[in-house]
């Protein structure tokens, strides 16, 4: 009997937990449908539900983690991250998820430690190298001067407002707000209802309540981010695939977003709603900005082939016609989001990203371009344009001097709100320095800046054209000395910004005089010599540069005394290509030696592996063959002529 009861007990233990165990297999199929539809706030209430029943607990913390994310609420999705980095064999990508959301709460320092840990499993990462390499970022973006004074707005609403532009004293934005609608529909992301474009008038400080854009643009379904033509007469703007009253999704059931375009009618409607050929059904193409000139069209897309999550493309426009879509490139687009590009009518890029180094989620960026208008370097625009929180959707009036962000940031009425801002623009000191014989472009000059008591505020070098630039204050006067190793010294000039008025920058430029004799190889067009790929014996090129080097130690000057550099590309170990650039210093000294020159007057030949990089090829960088030979060289310096 003593063993009936033992099995009865059992049976009703273990059948028993059947409905129970099939009923929370349900929830997770459940949750899991609702996480696959992006249907994360739903979602959340079911995965919670299998967490108190204990039911698959580590899964429903990660899917807990992931939601919250996706709803770019950093604060939850921490609570949640922190018990997943201590579960067993985790995917590393939980540590950079746990590391952003960190870093959204400004605990930078904790941060750190989940990005190392995330490195140290091997992945290779640009936000990750970014993060690593700039220790000083958080601190000196708070020393950055203020560009930006920020300022609220009166429109916004309790739900997300976002993507405000302005043309002829009309401001358009999207909103959830919902105003009018009968039955409200909601998305099912967020639980709110789905984005509409409003309007509104400026007169002043005063504005006129919001109403819906007139016209065909807004359907049951989002629209979103808008670009105007210079004339206001076109208008592109972001919709999810709904065309001829039809909602098209991808395989998955999703309905991705689509650029569109729109007319303006004699009634002020907007009308005749076309499709842009480059959309596709089966990934995202939005948040259209299109340039002054009207002829390219930028905008953010994860169409195949992009560096990362969501990349920043543009199109060329002619008339009806467009080309194909270029990726930007990896100086802007990175493994993670860069969304929202604004183009100014100055040609500045402006674009939100979360890749790039920033203060915490989606920051806002600028492109500073050269003279031929290519990205030289990408700029964070600091606070109070970008916090810990989302910051996006750039934009800025043609004068330069107001504009609208959108965030999510603490303190706002809503979700997402609008913010103003005027903008007082830098004033910089920028010119050239150049060889007062050839007029060539002189690199690495240094530039001292003094204040108006002699104070020293600033030293900085030229660049590869002889070009510098630096920010400074307005209404005062700076002395300014140019001076370089191989040329005499200048008088100092004075750079005037007093009635600076409508500028932004004055130019003071410097020509220097050449010290004789001071750069032989150069003036004798000897080259660099190159080596192959893991390889240091010497080329036949290189062998014509060096018989050059020796011909004018043996017989041009015998008494001048020479140093070598040699370096090694980015690929393989730092201790291997240390120990190949030193097999190549010796190479070059050798063949040197082999041609008559006394060894004592070579004072140094010395390997520096890859730390002297010349260009951007670092390890994992997507580099030609071309540009990776441009660092296995050597190099020479005169130390002396008699």
């Amino acid at each position: 009997m003593k063993k009936v009861l033992q099995y009865i007990l059992i049976s009703v233990l273990v059948f028993g937990n059947i409905p129970s165990a099939s009923a929370q297999f349900g929830k997770q199929k459940k949750a899991d449908a609702l996480y696959n539809s992006f249907s994360f706030v739903k979602a959340i209430d079911v995965y919670k539900e299998m967490l108190a029943n204990n039911y698959n607990a580590d899964y429903a913390k990660r899917r807990l983690a992931d939601c919250y994310s996706m709803l770019r609420d950093p604060e939850n999705a921490a609570v949640y991250y922190a018990d997943v980095v201590k579960q067993e064999k985790v995917d590393p990508e939980y540590y950079l998820n746990y590391a952003m959301a960190l870093r959204a709460l400004k605990k930078y320092d904790e941060s750190k430690i989940w990005i190392s840990k995330y490195k140290e499993t091997g992945v290779i990462d640009s936000r990750v190298q970014k993060i690593m390499e700039d220790e000083n970022f958080i601190t000196n973006i708070y020393q950055i001067k203020q560009q930006y004074f920020s300022k609220t707005v009166p429109f916004n609403s309790e739900l997300s407002d976002f993507g405000a532009t302005e043309k002829n004293n009309v401001i358009t934005f999207a909103s959830s707000r919902d105003k009018g609608v009968g039955i409200k529909r909601t998305y099912s992301w967020n639980s709110q209802p789905f984005l509409e474009l409003f309007q509104l008038t400026r007169n002043g400080d005063s504005f006129s309540e919001p109403e819906k854009l007139k016209g065909d643009v807004n359907t049951r379904f989002h629209e979103g981010q808008v670009s105007f033509s210079k004339d206001g007469k076109t208008l592109y703007f972001t919709r999810n695939n709904f065309t001829d009253h039809k909602k098209g999704k991808d395989a998955q059931g999703t309905s991705n977003l689509k650029i569109y375009r729109a007319t303006l009618d004699k009634d002020n409607k907007w009308t005749n709603i076309k499709e842009l050929p480059f959309n596709n059904a089966n990934y995202s193409v939005g948040h259209p900005s299109l340039s002054a000139d009207g002829k390219t069209l930028y905008f953010a897309s994860d169409m195949p082939g992009g560096f990362g999550k969501s990349d920043i493309y543009k199109v060329s426009v002619d008339g009806e016609s467009f080309g194909t879509p270029v990726n930007l490139g990896n100086k802007v687009n990175t493994e993670g989001n860069e969304l929202f590009p604004f183009v100014h009518s100055d040609g500045n890029l402006f674009f939100s990203s979360d890749g790039l180094l920033g203060l915490g989620q989606l920051d806002i960026f600028t492109t500073i371009l050269d003279e031929e208008g290519n990205i030289q370097e990408i700029i964070n625009l600091g606070m109070p344009v970008n916090s810990s929180m989302d910051d996006f959707s750039f934009f800025l009036n043609d004068s330069g001097e107001t504009g609208f962000i959108a965030s999510n940031r603490e303190g706002g009425m809503g979700d997402d709100d609008i913010y103003g801002f005027d903008r007082v623009p830098l004033f910089s000191i920028k010119g050239t320095v150049t060889d007062a014989i050839n007029k060539m472009p002189i690199q690495d000059a240094k530039i001292v800046i003094k204040d108006k008591d002699g104070n020293q505020i600033a030293d900085l070098v030229t660049d590869a054209k002889g070009k510098y630039s630096i920010n400074v204050d307005r209404e005062t006067t700076y002395t300014l000395e140019a001076s370089h190793p191989k040329y005499m010294a200048e008088p100092s000039k004075i750079g005037d910004t007093r009635n600076s008025k409508g500028k932004t920058f004055v130019i003071v430029d410097f020509e220097l005089d050449p010290v004789q004799d001071v750069d032989v190889l150069a003036g004798v067009n000897i080259e660099n010599i190159y080596f192959d790929f893991d390889k240091y014996n010497i080329r036949y090129d290189a062998s014509v540069e060096l018989n050059k080097v020796a011909d004018l130690m043996l017989i041009t000057y015998p008494t001048m005394a020479i140093e070598i550099a040699s370096h090694t590309d980015s690929r393989g170990s730092f201790k291997y290509n240390e120990a190949l650039s030193v097999r190549r210093a010796n190479s070059t000294h050798d063949y040197l030696i082999s041609r008559g020159v006394d060894p004592k007057r070579i004072k140094k030949y010395e390997g520096f592996g890859e730390y002297n990089l010349v260009n951007d090829c670092k390890d994992g960088a997507d580099c030609s063959e071309a540009a990776h030979q441009l660092n296995r060289r050597s190099i020479f310096k005169v130390l002396k002529m008699q």
